[in-house]
């Protein structure tokens, strides 16, 4: 439902290694001495410590208040992040005048950056930009942009930063990575908005993985009028909606049980994410989902969820896995910002796909494609089966088993988990004879039922 891609930055506790908090933002109520270079600009420097009892966090919102007195609210669209933030009319800041400056990173939360821009328009403080960064389980990398406008205060300038100094001139800049040392650096690089004194402003940022101009289109289309709380209650709305399936009748259990069987819902229904009309790598009308992450956890435990409580967003992620399939030749195993993410150990999507077959999605699936789909992953060993279909899989037909130490020239991956690849290849095998028995296909049922027991 709501987007992920954007982070508000609060603090950088990015040590976690997380994926994806692209392009954040950060707000600060003034510089001291009212000097530029005086206001914060690296992570590092920037970093504000959050004041505990002031967090709020419900479906389609999220806010706090930091130690600089500085108040951050967040509410979402499906493309677009629109931020409330209020500041006090005395700066905390020494010496400060209440001028606040907002400034937009090039950056993501475990700074994968390869390369960025940024410009900022004097006139409107409109700061747009893009970045290409690697994702943060699989290969390759992807583009992403953004475009982030304010309302709420009067513009008293604006320009860009390199690591912790700013200027006024120019409004744009580039940055790549520098390679020292084989060991690339990732600098503080983005641009920042100024303002006269203000107690409250709003930043609506629009992304997209097509172009700049799709990302301001986007935000413009999806949040007209900076009008918060409307959007707060709209989110609301839609999560409401999505949960709303779901009914809990109280009794017999405590508070705190009720609170996580809740969460638990909330947080399946996060991904796989519905990116159609922003998928670059492929023209199609079949709608495409983004962070399948991972399928090797997912199908046992989400995907056989959403498809009870949310059939028709599942019939969906089932077309896109099969349209995934049509243009890159591979059902994925784990899949995010139109990267390949690694397999574990089977090959996990033909469960997924056998799941929705049996409880009887069909809205628009062709249900022939994904069948074969599945016997291209349990006959065909891909060149690299370490991010799609499985290896090994001459031993797993002469010996029935995956060995400890393969002998497998036909592709490569981790020749690792020979037991847990054995005991996942024959359920999905288990899997093919299910969807084979549905469509009628006796001869390919009878084969995969009886590889189904290699298990033993």
């Amino acid at each position: 439902m709501a987007s992920d891609i954007i982070n508000s930055e609060c603090t950088d506790a990015s040590e976690q290694s997380p994926s994806l908090g692209n392009f954040p933002i950060f707000a600060q109520s003034g510089c001291s001495d009212d000097e530029l270079n005086n206001c914060l600009f690296t992570k590092t420097d920037r970093a504000t410590p959050r004041i505990n009892s002031t967090v709020e966090a419900t479906p389609g919102y999220f806010a706090l208040n930091l130690t600089s007195n500085v108040r951050a609210e967040m509410t979402v669209t499906n493309h677009t992040a629109l931020y409330r933030f209020t500041f006090p009319e005395t700066p905390s800041e020494r010496n400060a005048t209440l001028s606040p400056l907002i400034l937009a990173d090039l950056s993501d939360l475990p700074d994968s950056r390869i390369n960025g821009s940024v410009s900022v328009d004097e006139d409107t403080g409109r700061i747009s930009g893009t970045g290409t960064f690697s994702p943060s389980f699989g290969i390759g990398s992807y583009t992403l942009h953004f475009c982030a406008d304010f309302s709420g205060g009067e513009i008293r300038d604006t320009g860009v930063f390199m690591n912790n100094r700013a200027g006024s001139q120019p409004k744009n800049l580039t940055v790549v990575q520098d390679g020292v040392n084989n060991s690339p650096q990732i600098l503080p690089a983005g641009a920042w908005t100024r303002f006269h004194a203000s107690t409250e402003i709003l930043a609506r940022v629009g992304v997209s993985f097509i172009s700049v101009d799709q990302a301001c289109s986007n935000a413009e289309r999806e949040i007209p009028d900076f009008g918060f709380d409307a959007v707060h209650a709209a989110a609301r709305q839609a999560w409401t909606d999505n949960l709303g399936v779901v009914s809990v009748k109280p009794g017999g259990v405590n508070e705190s049980l009720q609170t996580v069987f809740w969460s638990g819902l909330y947080r399946a229904a996060l991904s796989p994410q519905d990116y159609t009309g922003e998928n670059p790598l492929w023209e199609s009308d079949e709608p495409y989902y983004d962070s399948y992450y991972c399928i090797w956890d997912s199908f046992r435990s989400i995907h056989s969820l959403i498809t009870l409580v949310d059939p028709i967003s599942q019939t969906r992620m089932i077309r896109s896995l099969i349209e995934i399939y049509r243009q890159e030749g591979w059902l994925p195993d784990c899949r995010m910002s139109l990267c390949k993410g690694f397999t574990q150990g089977g090959s996990n999507a033909d469960v997924v796909l056998t799941d929705s077959y049996l409880k009887g999605l069909t809205d628009g699936i062709d249900w022939e494609t994904g069948f074969e789909a599945l016997l291209k992953d349990a006959e065909v060993e891909p060149g690299n089966w370490a991010v799609e279909g499985r290896g090994g899989l001459k031993s797993w037909k002469e010996l029935n088993f995956i060995p400890t130490d393969d002998y497998d020239p036909y592709g490569v991956g981790p020749f690792t988990r020979s037991i847990s690849r054995t005991v996942e290849y024959a359920y999905d095998d288990f899997c093919v004879a299910e969807m084979a028995r549905g469509l009628g296909k006796q001869g390919e049922y009878e084969k995969y039922v009886q590889r189904a027991e290699y298990w033993r």
